[in-house]
């Protein structure tokens, strides 16, 4: 009888902050910025194995700052240090337990020991996910912006480059959305045939002004494939009563950070459906959330923060590989200045194609 493989443990844990200027302002109901800063955290096995992955900042969760991703990180160095890569489910959940309200920060570490462990095993990503498709199309940003000239470069840079869905970001203030939704349909209308239009509130309104909002769509007639979290995150009672209010589905990003939180969404009947960003929620959870919602019929988008291919591709191989979901948004790549490419991704425009 052959003696039991030895277990292949972690040997080291690195991280690297990276900045990357946006190539347009990138604005919410949260907040404006510029640039898209994140920390890249790098696991390193014994046998040379290694897996990378990201944390991006965000207006979503403001204390996650690099200097706190960056201290936990140290720490992390230290716990995992020495502990087989197979048997990290016990430790992980102990770190997590320290360190609750970084969702993020734990979010890339994890990231970063899935891969690494992928590695050692020969696995690629998309293929752990189940290979279902070679192909998707995502959505584009487009940040709400006052000044309109700025606003008409950036919207014939992303008609000219094939996108046909477009994810609004709304401000919350009723009249203004209003009138930048309608611009933005009649910029779309004489160049992009059949174009689609999402909406994302980023928390930015309450219920009454959702009410409003939805009127006021309906007076326009511009077509909305979906709204996403119009309420604050923790606004239960607000989503509650706004169950099945207009025609437009409603879709929970903040508000669902892992499977707990989704199945209040379901058992509450709070939305039509979860956005699943593994940013967010991490590998574990991102996966249970997914089975979760699906089980119960909810409708199944995939999301990403201002990241780089790096931590976008986490996302791209589950969509890919799952073949699960309804909605893609998966564009922070064509928000930032990077490279066309990344490892078996090829970037076509609004399309990504696995290799």
């Amino acid at each position: 009888m052959s003696a039991p493989a030895k277990p292949v443990r972690i040997q080291k844990v690195l991280f690297r902050q990276v900045r990357r200027p946006m190539k347009t302002l990138f604005a919410t109901a949260l907040g404006r910025k510029k640039a898209a800063v994140s920390v890249l955290v790098t696991v390193v096995l014994e046998d040379g194995s290694r897996g990378t992955g990201e944390v991006p900042t965000s207006f979503v969760l403001p204390h996650e700052t690099p200097e706190a991703i960056k201290a936990i990180l140290r720490e992390a160095r230290a716990f995992f240090a020495g502990v087989p890569y197979d048997d990290c489910g016990g430790r992980f959940d102990a770190f997590r337990a320290r360190h609750a309200r970084f969702h993020m920060t734990l979010a890339g570490l994890e990231v970063a020991i899935f891969r690494a462990a992928l590695a050692c095993r020969g696995v690629g990503e998309h293929a752990y996910w189940g290979q279902s498709l070679r192909r998707l199309e995502t959505d584009i940003t487009i940040s709400f912006q006052p000044d309109r000239d700025v606003l008409a470069d950036w919207l014939g840079r992303i008609t000219r480059a094939g996108f046909k869905t477009y994810k609004v970001k709304v401000s919350g203030k009723v009249d203004d959305d209003i009138a930048f939704i309608t611009f933005i349909r009649d910029f779309l209308a004489v160049r992009v045939p059949d174009f689609v239009i999402r909406l994302d509130g980023n928390q930015g309104y309450t219920a009454r002004t959702y009410v409003r909002m939805l009127r006021a769509l309906e007076k326009t007639r511009v077509p909305i494939e979906l709204f996403e979290q119009p309420l604050a995150r923790d606004d239960f009672a607000g989503l509650k009563r706004l169950a099945g209010a207009g025609e437009v589905p409603m879709i929970l990003d903040e508000t669902v950070f892992d499977a707990r939180a989704c199945r209040r969404v379901i058992d509450d009947h709070l939305a039509a459906g979860v956005n699943i960003k593994i940013a967010k929620s991490g590998i574990a959870e991102s996966a249970a959330i997914l089975r979760m919602a699906r089980g119960a019929g909810l409708k199944l988008m995939i999301g990403c923060m201002t990241e780089t291919m790096v931590g976008l591709s986490a996302g791209i191989n589950l969509a890919a590989g799952t073949g699960s979901f309804d909605y893609i948004d998966l564009d922070s790549i064509h928000l930032i200045h990077q490279h066309d490419r990344g490892g078996p991704i090829r970037i076509e425009g609004p399309c990504y194609s696995m290799e």
